[in-house]
């Protein structure tokens, strides 16, 4: 525990009165100058603070009576020739007092309980301050002037502390900080608190840093960010202190995202600024309470996970349990053949387990194996006798093969249950989804090549075993997100835009490492090199991390390599802002490849939620129709389009030879012009011979008439649903509709400038082209294009132009819609006048 108290500078003892000039010189030094006493109550922190401290005083000056470890160290802002005889025996001992209280307080909350009831795990804001107060100055030695003004002092104890946790003090960081960058770098002091916090947690590489059990590392982590927010102090006058009393410090979305994925467990680069969101909830930050309230629950779902008991199934002793889902409160029900049947549900990194109950007590166990390549999950409805009432249950399915397994999750707290729980499953299928896609194959010699390569499966395991911890502890803090997936990295990234990329640097991240053989020059074939941070870029076979990891091109198995995103991503990721690479995951006054990814695709994702937005509010709920009816009405179009969708793909090479034959010879000799009038006498020749087909009677009684079938037996309530899914359906497809036409509409007139000056422009180039080329040739262009784009030298290119046009389209914001609402008064008053002048007409009627 670590105190800072000013102490009054009067005399003990009236001395004899000196001389007026130096007993005024005297008092304005005292007046300048203030001491500061610094308490240290950890062994750990005694060697390196006097030590490293050139004015702090050796343990042997204490006096005999320090039995409890506790050292005073004096420490004076400017002169140091003071005499003991100055000190105020009052202020010394109020000091004192002050700092046997805070000890106490430590000493009592060190040995309470450390089971809490439930209402202890809700953050409390108002003991925001008092935690705050907790928090003291160490010794100052590191020099507080910068170019960009003072240090503040949230700066000041984060340099100093991570600095003696290096073995170093504050000043002699600075110094090495000052000889390992340029003069621009280090002239920004946030660099310095990001070199002296990094530098420690870079020492530790394990699953969940340890530090984070201890109350004074969770707040000193938070005064990094809050020294990363603001590194130098506002305003002109006397140096900030920290938070007084009533007053709540939070800490922005930069820093978080910045400062909290480098602890190890505690966010990751990709799903940062949501687990932000869900933290900060309606507040612009996240406050101190908040912030250690989630650390302390994240701590425990770690704890309880080695606690987790698995020797009631043999299958599971070489499983990683990651969650239970057993509870009175909070059953698990599995549906089979509409019958519901509780148990035990069990979660782990490869499989998923659930126990049923029997009427006799009997237990039967069921495995669903999530590593294979086609399993699936879905959100579902269940309920009794076929009525799809509950909208809480999930269908997982391992493979074509296997069963469904239908398990409902009844929360009677809240309505996230369900879509948590499908987000853990979900990001455990999409970790080995990732795996196959982007790891080496199973059984692949080349991992020996790489220098830990052969932990990257278990690198990527935790990474996604981490996430669901961190979504177990929001859950128990009652912070999700609507959509809990955005939480955990796998799952959000396999949709997000730019998710690709971002996957490929946490392969790299994973699996990349020193290559340990010596290459060949066959090996170095020409192709892009990410080298270290700030040179140049090179051309390898193979791609490298920040600090020269390498990530074999035979590993490259994914379609995503080869995208356009992922080519100029990686062509220009040599040229990143210049830095300190201190690993792979920590780069000082610098990003790494997995952040830099991250933040590209959390600004595409941002966009594509806002165009989103204008498309949601456009869509308005419409007509209920018959679906059948309507499938019916268009079989015909149906066949035709079939037919043709055959002929296209070259399904019978023959029959398409000869179509593209006789279409071609209309194209060339001309006679293209005759082929919609020969195509009308067709049809009417046709209609005229049904007709005197029906007269004769050749055609029977039902010839013409649609046919559909009658839905089912079932219940009032089956039928209800029933209509409800096809109104659902029909407005879905009207809102689809709707949309198209919004985002047509919103081209032509403009509301989106970029979109409209594109269009205009290929427009203008198609009919330039209409205008110096015959039809003829363009016809028959376009006629090639279709027939062949289906074909195997053609697929790859035809694909990536859809993903472009797909995502073009999707970027374009829809027309805004006002509904307005229906004005009832104004129509009440037109009918009350109406009837107010059909009376006196009634009444001169009568007595007339």
């Amino acid at each position: 525990m670590l105190s800072k108290f000013p102490v009054r500078m009067p005399q003990l003892k009236p001395p004899p009165p000196p001389p007026p000039p130096r007993f005024s010189a005297i008092r304005h030094r005292f007046q300048q100058k203030q001491l500061f006493f610094k308490v240290v109550c950890c062994e750990k922190n005694l060697s390196s603070s006097s030590s490293d401290s050139p004015n702090s005083s050796s343990s042997s000056d204490s006096p005999p009576s320090n039995k409890f470890g506790f050292k005073v160290v004096v420490q004076s802002l400017g002169d140091k020739n003071w005499k003991f005889n100055d000190l105020d025996t009052h202020a010394m001992q109020e000091s004192v007092n002050k700092m046997l209280s805070k000890t106490q307080s430590f000493f009592t909350e060190l040995t309470s309980p450390l089971v809490k009831s439930v209402n202890e795990r809700r953050p409390n804001v108002q003991n925001d301050s008092e935690d705050m107060e907790d928090m003291l100055i160490t010794e100052q030695t590191v020099n507080i002037r910068t170019p960009q003004g003072d240090l503040s002092d949230a700066s000041v104890i984060s340099i100093e502390q991570f600095s003696r946790m290096n073995g170093l003090t504050g000043l002699k960081m600075q110094k090495i900080f000052k000889a390992l960058v340029s003069e621009s770098v280090y002239n920004d002091p946030r660099n310095l608190v990001e070199y002296c916090c990094f530098r420690f947690l870079s020492r530790n590489g394990v699953e969940v840093h340890p530090g984070l059990k201890e109350p004074a590392f969770q707040r000193l982590i938070f005064i990094t960010m809050l020294a990363w927010e603001n590194p130098c102090r506002e305003g002109n006058g006397n140096r900030s202190k920290l938070p007084e009393r009533n007053t709540i410090q939070l800490v922005g979305e930069k820093a978080f995202v910045r400062i909290a994925p480098a602890v190890s467990g505690v966010a990751d680069c990709a799903t940062a600024h949501n687990l932000f969101k869900a933290l900060a909830g309606d507040e612009k930050g996240i406050s101190f309470s908040i912030w250690s309230t989630y650390i302390n629950e994240l701590i425990k779902v770690h704890e309880g996970r080695k606690s987790y008991q698995s020797q009631e199934f043999s299958e599971i002793s070489k499983e990683k349990i990651l969650c239970l889902g057993s509870s009175r409160k909070q059953p698990v029900i599995k549906w089979e053949k509409n019958i519901a049947w509780p148990g035990k549900l069990t979660l782990t990194n490869k499989a998923l387990y659930f126990e049923t109950v029997g009427l006799r007590g009997d237990r039967e166990s069921i495995r669903l194996d999530l590593t294979h390549k086609d399993t699936k999950i879905e959100k579902t409805r269940v309920g009794p006798l076929g009525s799809n009432l509950f909208d809480s249950a999930i269908s997982v399915t391992s493979g074509s093969e296997s069963k469904s397994l239908v398990l409902e999750f009844i929360d009677l707290g809240g309505e996230m249950r369900r879509d948590v729980w499908y987000a853990f499953i979900n990001e455990v299928i999409s970790l080995y989804k990732f795996m196959n896609e982007y790891g080496p194959k199973e059984g692949d010699k080349s991992i020996y090549e790489i220098y830990g390569a052969q932990k990257g499966s278990d690198r990527a395991a935790t990474h996604a075993s981490n996430a669901i911890a961190r979504l177990q502890a929001l859950q128990f803090m009652r912070r999700t997100l609507d959509e809990p997936t955005k939480l955990v990295p796998f799952s959000y990234l396999t949709n997000a835009p730019f998710g690709d990329v971002v996957l490929q640097t946490l392969a790299v991240n994973f699996w990349g490492g020193p290559i340990t053989k010596k290459w060949t020059e066959v090996d170095y074939e020409m192709g892009p090199r990410v080298g270290p941070v700030g040179e140049g870029l090179e051309y390898s076979n193979h791609v490298y991390d920040v600090d020269g990891s390498a990530y074999l091109r035979k590993w490259m198995k994914s379609s995503s390599w080869g995208s356009n995103a992922s080519l100029v991503f990686w062509k220009n990721s040599g040229s990143a802002k210049s830095g300190v690479v201190l690993s792979k995951n920590l780069v000082v006054a610098g990003v790494n490849l997995v952040e830099r990814a991250a933040n590209t695709c959390r600004d595409k994702y941002r966009v594509a939620e806002k165009t989103q937005a204008t498309i949601d509010d456009a869509m308005i709920e419409g007509i209920p129709s018959n679906i059948d009816l309507f499938k019916e009405l268009v079989l015909p179009l149906t066949l035709t389009a079939k037919n043709f969708d055959k002929l296209r793909q070259w399904d019978d090479p023959l029959v398409t030879g000869s179509f593209l034959a006789f279409v071609y010879t209309l194209i060339f000799r001309n006679l293209l012009w005759y082929a919609f009038p020969v195509t009308l006498m067709i049809l009417s020749a046709g209609m005229l011979l049904l007709k005197g087909l029906k007269e004769q009677g050749r055609l029977g009684r039902f010839f013409g008439k649609i046919t559909i079938y009658d839905q089912p037996p079932s219940n009032t309530i089956q039928k209800i649903m029933a209509v409800k899914e096809a109104i659902r359906e029909v407005e879905k497809m009207l809102q689809n509709m709707n949309v198209v036409l919004l985002k047509i509409r919103s081209i032509i007139l403009a509301g989106h400038p970029q979109v409209t000056t594109e269009v205009a422009l290929v427009l203008l180039l198609g009919s330039t082209t209409l205008l110096l080329v015959p039809f003829k040739y363009i016809l028959s262009f376009l006629i090639f294009d279709l027939f062949t784009r289906e074909l195997e030298f053609r697929r790859q290119m035809v694909e990536a132009f859809t993903t472009f046009l797909k995502e073009r389209w999707d970027a374009v914001p829809a027309a805004p819609v006002v509904v307005l609402p229906l004005v009832e008064e104004e129509s009440k008053a037109l009918q009350k006048k109406r009837v107010d002048k059909v009376k006196p007409e009634r009444t001169t009627q009568n007595t007339s």
